[in-house]
């Protein structure tokens, strides 16, 4: 029996699975990590704790197969929207940290290529817009504030292609990866955009030669890990890809109309199209199969399940320790319980999710989270259900914007992740966005997409329509029509706030970043 190895590097944790080629996983591990955010809206990882983490959950997911290493053909690394990439020397040692998606600190590099650079031209040429979500503008950053640093810079690595480099000694990057970086790669050639680089002062060496499709295999496993990960030297390792529009592959979005949210740390709603518009303020790469022909459009919110762990860690206390003595219950379950009687709309409370700036559509790094609407009559299940609409409308935010552009949607929403266990929270989503809700039987994360490139790039699998075949979708819920009007009217406030706020939010930064400054020891 054939086995492929799935891994993805997360924002917080490492999965790894061992898939079975009759979709079965017969082993699975994964270990768990920190963003380090040394100042106010920085982000940040060293790739070590990547590669420690790498390494433990493939031997961990192996052990636990009993899978021959012989019979293990492939493995494949999916990873986090690595934002500027690692910046390794010639020597292939990382020089700084990995500014990852999350991090909002290259504000100044936005200003300065909105100032000295045909923005026009470098939206046409990359499908992507200008903020400091981008991965070319926290280069940039890097550039202007560490010149001891830039001056060493070999190349810029994305977290699954610098992890590749040490699984084989060779390097490549993933189309979606580099694609993913926004203003330095032309997403209609499908290459390194020489034309971008010269306008931002990024000298071309820094971006790696090799450009390969998701499936590609980039090397062969070195015999030094061979025994410690329990796999035979020279096992092939594909390029893998961002983990975004890895999982959307394992729900099963293969073809243009199909479409998924992604319901985590943060929140990325996605889907195929053949063609891509800067304008329409979402972000393009090519998709992890057919890479030279479909583009994965998607919006992100910065932050959805990161917005209810800090709501219960925050203000739930009670709830955490009743669960702690509770067998079978959860905080979220508790919280959910208070939630359910609370009506649409949270009687007039609105929650807008932005706290850590937000992505698209708005593509703002100084907006902030706001709870609006509170009375002495809200209680903590309006403020938890406020929350969970909240993420609801930043997710009809970027499916509206999406609608512009593409050939067609399918008239039903497939969610994954952590929010899909939450029958509440599809109930909102459907009434929110007013499409049917569907999720997957299987817990399907991207480490089972990882599994199928693995599969396509050593030739045992020929059609990603397979993965169709390892996954269960099942209707979980309609829109009741009643509370979709409700909303309808209640998510034109959710703009209209966010709108009236905005420069409150700007000045209420700046105060912080001033006072965090003057208090910061010398």
């Amino acid at each position: 029996m054939d086995y492929v190895i799935g891994v993805d590097i997360g924002t917080q944790s490492t999965k790894a699975i061992v898939l079975r080629l009759d979709g079965e996983i017969v082993g699975h591990a994964s270990a768990g990590y920190q963003v380090e955010t040394p100042q106010p809206m920085w982000a940040e990882q060293w790739p070590d704790v990547w590669f420690k983490a790498v390494c433990q959950t493939i031997a961990a997911s192996v052990q636990e197969s009993g899978a021959a290493p012989e019979d293990i053909r492939g493995i494949c690394v999916s990873s986090l929207y690595g934002g500027s990439g690692v910046p390794v020397n010639k020597e292939m040692r990382p020089l700084y940290p990995c500014l990852i998606w999350m991090d909002r600190r290259a504000s100044d590099a936005v200003a300065w290529v909105n100032e000295n650079v045909d923005t026009e031209t470098l939206f046409r040429l990359t499908g992507n817009s200008l903020d400091s979500y981008y991965g070319y503008t926290k280069m940039l950053w890097i550039k202007q504030h560490c010149p001891s640093v830039w001056r060493e810079i070999h190349q810029f690595l994305p977290p699954n292609s610098y992890v590749n480099y040490l699984l084989t000694g060779q390097v490549a990057v993933d189309h979606s990866s580099a694609g993913n970086i926004g203003g330095v790669y032309d997403i209609n050639a499908r290459c390194w955009s020489d034309a971008a680089l010269d306008m931002l002062g990024i000298p071309r060496s820094f971006m790696p030669d090799r450009l390969v499709d998701s499936s590609a295999m980039v090397g062969g496993l070195l015999p030094s890990l061979a025994t410690e990960l329990g796999l035979l030297p020279e096992t092939p390792v594909m390029a893998g890809g961002v983990d975004a529009a890895v999982a959307t592959l394992a729900a099963g979005v293969v073809a243009p109309g199909d479409h998924v949210a992604m319901m985590g740390t943060s929140m990325c709603w996605g889907y195929i199209n053949p063609e891509v518009d800067a304008a329409n303020r979402l972000i393009s790469m090519p998709y992890v199969i057919n890479s030279q022909r479909d583009n994965y459009i998607f919006g992100g919110a910065s932050t959805a399940g990161a917005a209810v762990s800090w709501f219960r860690d925050t203000f739930c206390q009670s709830e955490v320790q009743a669960a702690a003595l509770s067998l079978g219950v959860d905080a979220h379950q508790l919280l959910e319980r208070q939630a359910l009687d609370v009506k649409a709309g949270s009687e007039g409370v609105l929650f807008l999710p932005y706290l850590m700036g937000e992505r698209s559509p708005l593509w703002d790094p100084y907006a902030s989270g706001t709870f609006l609407g509170m009375s002495l009559v809200h209680t903590k299940g309006h403020l938890y259900r406020a929350v969970l609409e909240g993420i609801a409308f930043a997710l009809r935010d970027n499916m509206e914007c999406g609608q512009k552009g593409a050939v067609r949607l399918e008239p039903r929403l497939i969610v994954v992740g952590g929010a899909a266990r939450s029958d509440l929270w599809m109930q909102i989503i459907a009434d929110v966005t007013g499409y049917p809700v569907f999720t997957l039987k299987e817990e399907v994360e991207a480490p089972l997409g990882d599994a199928l490139l693995a599969a396509l790039g050593v030739g045992l699998i020929h059609n990603a329509n397979v993965i169709k075949s390892w996954n269960t979708l099942e209707e979980r819920t309609q829109p009741n029509a009643l509370r979709h009007a409700h909303y309808n009217r209640l998510f034109k406030q959710y703009q209209e706030v966010y709108l009236n706020v905005k420069e409150n939010m700007y000045q209420l930064r700046i105060l912080a970043n001033e006072l965090y400054i003057s208090d910061s020891p010398n």
